[in-house]
C-alpha cells in the first residue's frame, strides 16, 4: 500500500476528488465540543448563510489588536510619529491573505493547520513545529496576560501580580459561555470589541490629529528598512499583527459551522467564510491604526517620543487631551482587550495541542493545562519585572511572534497551493503567488533581524 493515504471523503460531488497528498488520515477534529454546532441554513438567500457564518473572524481579530499591539504601536507612534502606519496597512492585508488560507484548509481538507502539519510531515518535524507553535502561544499569552494585568491595575489598583492570576478565571468564563452555546461565546468577542471601538474613537477625536500627516503615513518609505531601530518596531506591530496562534485557531473555529460536505456547498462557505474573515479584519485595522494615530498626537507631537509603557501612556492623556475620562476609556479598552485575547490565545493552546499530539482530555482539563502554559511564565515575569520592565516584555513577545510566523505561514501556503491535499478548492495561482509572496516578505524581514542582531 502506498505511504500516502487517502484522506476521509468528504462529499459525494461528482466534481469532489479524493485527497492523496496526505501522508496520514484525517482523526478527530480538535475543538470537538464545538465542531459542527452552528447550523448553516440549506435554503433561504445568502444574507441567511452569511449571517451564519459571521463570528470566527472576529475572534480572529481579536488577536490582531491584542495588549502586545498596543505596546508596540504606542513605542512606533510616540518614537516615529505616523510613519508606521504604513506597516499596519501591509500588515492588515497579509494579514487577509493567510485568514483566507486557513479558511480554505479547514473546509477543504477538513483539517485545520495543527492537524495538517501532524498529517503531512514526519513526526519529528510535527513536534518540532508543536513546540513552536507552543512557544509563539507562550509569548501571546504573555503579552495578553500583561496587559489584562495593567489594565486592572490602571482602573481598580489591582497588583500586577495579582492581576496575572486574576486572568486565568478566564477559563471557567470560556467554560460557561460555550455551555451555552459557542454562539454567546462569539456574542460576548463581539460586544467587546464593539465597547473598544467606541473608546477609541473618542479619544482620537480628542487627540485632534493632523489627518494630512495621517494620509502620508500610509504611503510606503524605505526608511523603515534602512533604520534599524524602526524595523525593530515595525516587526513588532508584524508580529502582533500576523500573529501565528490565529492561523492555528481560525482553521479550527471556522469548523464549528455545519455547512454540508458537497463541493458547492464548500465552496459557498469557503466564499462565506473568507467575506466574513476580511470584514473583521478591517475592523482590526481601525483600531490599530487608531492607536498608533493617537500616540502619535498625542505624545509624538507634544515631544514625548519615549513614551513605551502602557501605564505611562495612561497616565499622560489626562493632561495632554484636556480631558479626565480619557485615560479611564484607555484603560476600559486595554482591559477589553486583554480578557479578548487571554480568551481567544486558550482557544488557540486548545486547538494546537488536540491537533498537533491529539491529546483528548474533558474540557475544563484541556483548556487549564493550556492557560497554565502561559499563566505560570506570565507571573513570573511580571513578578520579576513589574511595572517598569512590562513595555520591554511586551515588544520583545511581538518579536518573538514574528520570528516564529514564518513556521507556521510556509506549511499553510504550501498545503493549499496543493491539488493533492486540497482537491477542486486548491488556491488558484494567483493567490498561491501572493501567498508565496507574503511568506517571503516575512521570512525576509525575520533574517534580516535576527542578521541586526548578530552583527550589533
Amino acid at each position: 500500500m502506498d505511504a500516502r493515504v487517502t484522506g476521509r471523503p468528504l462529499g459525494g460531488d461528482p466534481a469532489d476528488e479524493p485527497l492523496t497528498g496526505w501522508r496520514r488520515a484525517r482523526g478527530d477534529a480538535a475543538l470537538s465540543d464545538v465542531h459542527r454546532s452552528i447550523a448553516v441554513p440549506r435554503r433561504g438567500g445568502t444574507g441567511r448563510r452569511l449571517a451564519a457564518f459571521l463570528g470566527p473572524g472576529y475572534l480572529v481579530a481579536v488577536g490582531y489588536m491584542d495588549p502586545g499591539n498596543w505596546a508596540t504601536s504606542i513605542a512606533g507612534g510616540s518614537r516615529f510619529g505616523y510613519t508606521l502606519l504604513v506597516v499596519a496597512l501591509i500588515s492588515n492585508m497579509m494579514a487577509i491573505v493567510l485568514q483566507s488560507l486557513c479558511a480554505r484548509l479547514a473546509i477543504a481538507s477538513g483539517r485545520d493547520l495543527a492537524q495538517a502539519c501532524r498529517d503531512a510531515y514526519p513526526r519529528p518535524v510535527a513536534i518540532a513545529l508543536w513546540l513552536l507553535a507552543e512557544l509563539a502561544i507562550c509569548a501571546t499569552d504573555l503579552a495578553e496576560v500583561i496587559g489584562t494585568a495593567i489594565g486592572l491595575n490602571l482602573l481598580f489598583g489591582l497588583p500586577l501580580e495579582i492581576g496575572v492570576l486574576v486572568t486565568a478565571l478566564d477559563v471557567f468564563l470560556i467554560l460557561y459561555l460555550q455551555r451555552l452555546g459557542f454562539r454567546y461565546l462569539e456574542a460576548f468577542i463581539v460586544t467587546l470589541l464593539g465597547i473598544i471601538a467606541l473608546c477609541f474613537a473618542v479619544q482620537v477625536a480628542l487627540a485632534d490629529p493632523v489627518w494630512g500627516e495621517v494620509i502620508r503615513g500610509f504611503a510606503p518609505t524605505t526608511e523603515i528598512v534602512a533604520n534599524p531601530e524602526m524595523l525593530y518596531i515595525a516587526l513588532g506591530i508584524l508580529g502582533a499583527t500576523v500573529m501565528p496562534h490565529n492561523l492555528y485557531l481560525h482553521s479550527a473555529i471556522v469548523q464549528t459551522r455545519a455547512y454540508g460536505r458537497s463541493l458547492g456547498e464548500r465552496r459557498q462557505a469557503l466564499r462565506l467564510a473568507t467575506l466574513d474573515s476580511t470584514v473583521a479584519l478591517m475592523f482590526a485595522l481601525l483600531i490599530n491604526a487608531s492607536i498608533l494615530i493617537l500616540a502619535a498626537a498625542a505624545f509624538h507631537g507634544t515631544g514625548r517620543s519615549g513614551v513605551a509603557e502602557l501605564g505611562e501612556a495612561h497616565g499622560l492623556l489626562a493632561p495632554l487631551l484636556g480631558s479626565a475620562f480619557a485615560p479611564s476609556l484607555f484603560g476600559i479598552a486595554l482591559l477589553c482587550c486583554g480578557l479578548n485575547s487571554t480568551v481567544t490565545a486558550t482557544l488557540a493552546g486548545q486547538a494546537v495541542m488536540e491537533g498537533f499530539i491529539e491529546i483528548r482530555l474533558p474540557a475544563w482539563q484541556r483548556r487549564l493545562i493550556t492557560r497554565l502554559i502561559a499563566i505560570v511564565p506570565a507571573a513570573v515575569v511580571t513578578a520579576w519585572y513589574g511595572e517598569a520592565g512590562t513595555a520591554e516584555l511586551l515588544i520583545l513577545s511581538q518579536v518573538v511572534l514574528s520570528l516564529q510566523l514564518s513556521f507556521a505561514v510556509v506549511p499553510l501556503v504550501a498545503f493549499t497551493a496543493s491539488r493533492a491535499k486540497m482537491g477542486a478548492l486548491v488556491a488558484p495561482r494567483w493567490l498561491a503567488a501572493v501567498a508565496g509572496a507574503v511568506a517571503a516578505v516575512i521570512v525576509g524581514l525575520n533574517v534580516k533581524l535576527v542578521a541586526d542582531f548578530m552583527l550589533g
